[in-house]
């Protein structure tokens, strides 16, 4: 699965090297224990299965040379195509595999096919940055059988706040606030409210071109449209349940009250015509198409599902047909959550697999390893100072408007290797030891700058500093979040999560759509299906990994 290339000469490697760029930089990540020429590299298989890309190897970026200038390895990088699913199912059944791979929502199904290696002693005798960056996660990494199996992206390292809202949160158009007066809405009727009076305004003008109010529910994103009601009734992203904060239960709410609420809620708008009815049948590039042409005047979503929408907007010749983002919730006393609290997600990641050999397994975890140095996680954020952010006299990190248009442009984030490095690897999240943000977009100095002058407008009239700022703090939750529990495939639990889909996928139009005198009807028929569906399973294996999660933090702590 892997292959041997032999360099010409070093001479020739060092004229590569000095072709990068990096003669006259010193970048994080150089270490004296290391050489920094190989006569033969390594390239390792690897297939991305969390996001779709063009397949390349990490030697022809930036970054990737400069790793393989140091390590002697380089990937060649297959992206995920179709579902992700169907494609893990198939290495499966032929017992073939790439060297690495991060199998997203199939990693479950490779551990149980013994597809991957543990990683426990490779980790213990080679891995000594993963140790430290992982620190007290590694035990949450941990299956039941006591082996780590993959290397998930994102181990906390102290809060951050964003500056800018990179979560989820009810969008308005700037359109629409700016008419309306600059209005800060706080529940769900007051946001409805806005969007109906302007609507009604426009639309003898417009006519159909115009939508209220769009969502997302294509295939896996359906949660896009039923993770509402939590965000709603004031609790975080934690997937299919809420927690109690007190006893640490965990509870599906598909059935609750508060569900009832969102769906009715869509049952009314799309009775008086704000409700874009080709959100259940449209698909997720029709989706980001109807946010990027400006005629949608709000929707609720997840700002990581929606930014190439976004960045089309933020690109465009309307500012004002760019969007602000509103913690809604049902009632004003409700306290909002919408702000992701620290957290650990241990699944998924990277997995060495069965394809690889001892000698294999012990180069690729030592590749990993180097990745996991702070200063090597600063490369691969921040990347070079003098080219892609600077370092003020206060130890600060900030990025030029300069650099901040380059490093916006998607061929320079290409070649340079942000693309293919800042997410599936071993990285951390928070604050570095020195105190900056462990990436750019969460360092204020960064947000701010970048701020335009419509942008400026909008912070003002709502007497903010930076956009998160009508946002409240995310209480502590240790075991945040919940959606990350292994489901063992083919227990109860699994089986109920399969059928919970499919049912909410399959009722939620009937209830959203109906006439409002059938609203009730639909509602209960679904209600009386759902409670044939075993959810005491389901959570209780969440409420176990919770207070698993809570007692290893407190010991940890």
């Amino acid at each position: 699965m892997h292959k041997v290339k032999i360099n010409i000469s070093v001479l020739l490697l060092a004229l590569i090297f000095t072709n990068t760029g990096c003669q006259n930089n010193v970048f994080i990540g150089s270490s004296d224990s290391e050489t920094s020429e190989h006569e033969d590299v390594v390239t390792f298989t690897f297939f991305n299965g969390f996001t779709p890309g063009k397949d390349i190897n990490t030697s022809e970026t930036k970054i990737g040379k400069m790793f393989e200038d140091e390590t002697g390895i380089n990937f060649d990088i297959e992206h995920i195509v179709g579902d992700v699913n169907i494609k893990v199912g198939t290495m499966i059944a032929s017992g073939q595999y790439p060297d690495l791979m991060n199998a997203q929502e199939s990693t479950d199904a490779m551990i149980d096919a013994g597809a991957y290696i543990p990683l426990n002693d490779l980790i213990e005798e080679h891995a000594p940055n993963i140790k430290k960056l992982y620190g007290p996660y590694l035990d949450l990494m941990k299956r039941d059988d006591g082996n780590i199996y993959v290397i998930p992206s994102g181990a906390d390292h102290g809060y951050a706040a964003p500056p800018n809202v990179l979560q989820g949160a009810f969008w308005i158009q700037r359109r629409v606030l700016k008419d309306m007066g600059y209005p800060n809405p706080k529940t769900l009727d007051e946001y409805f409210a806005i969007i109906e009076e302007y609507y009604n305004k426009i639309k003898l003008i417009n006519g159909n071109e115009t939508i209220g109010f769009t969502a997302l529910t294509y295939d896996w994103r359906f949660f896009a449209f039923s993770n509402a009601p939590m965000h709603l009734a004031g609790y975080p992203n934690d997937g299919e349940i809420y927690v109690d904060m007190e006893t640490h239960e965990a509870k599906v709410y598909a059935d609750k009250e508060i569900t009832k609420k969102w769906l009715r809620k869509i049952n009314e708008i799309n009775n008086i015509g704000l409700f874009d009815r080709e959100s259940f049948t449209q698909t997720y590039d029709e989706y980001l198409a109807k946010i990027a042409s400006g005629q949608v005047l709000g929707f609720f979503d997840y700002y990581w599902q929606v930014q190439p929408a976004m960045e089309k907007l933020k690109n465009g010749d309307d500012p004002y047909k760019e969007y602000m983002a509103f913690p809604i919730v049902f009632d004003a006393n409700i306290k909002d959550q919408y702000m992701d609290p620290s957290s650990f997600v241990a699944s998924p990641g990277l997995g060495i697999t069965v394809s690889t050999t001892d000698e294999e397994r012990i180069k690729i975890i030592k590749f990993l390893d180097h990745m996991a140095k702070e200063e090597t996680q600063k490369l691969i954020n921040w990347g070079i100072e003098g080219e892609t952010f600077e370092i003020g006299e206060n130890g600060r990190y900030y990025r030029t408007k300069e650099q901040m248009a380059l490093t916006s442009d998607q061929n320079f984030r290409d070649e340079f290797g942000f693309t293919y490095f800042e997410w599936i690897w071993p990285r951390g999240e928070g604050v570095y030891e020195d105190g900056n943000s462990w990436e750019p977009r969460n360092q204020p100095e960064v947000a701010i700058l970048d701020y335009d002058k419509t942008d400026n407008e909008f912070l003002k009239a709502y007497h903010l500093t930076v956009f998160t700022d009508l946002f409240s703090e995310p209480e502590d939750r240790p075991w945040y979040p919940a959606w990350d529990t292994p489901i063992q495939q083919g227990s109860p639990a699994q089986m109920y999560e399969q059928q919970a889909e499919a049912l909410l996928k399959s009722s939620f139009p009937k209830i959203a759509l109906a006439k409002p005198e059938d609203f009730e009807k639909e509602w209960e028929a679904y209600i009386k299906e759902f409670k044939t569906l075993d959810s005491q399973q389901y959570e209780n294996i969440i409420t176990e990994s919770v207070k698993r999660k809570v007692k290893l933090r407190e010991e940890a702590n």
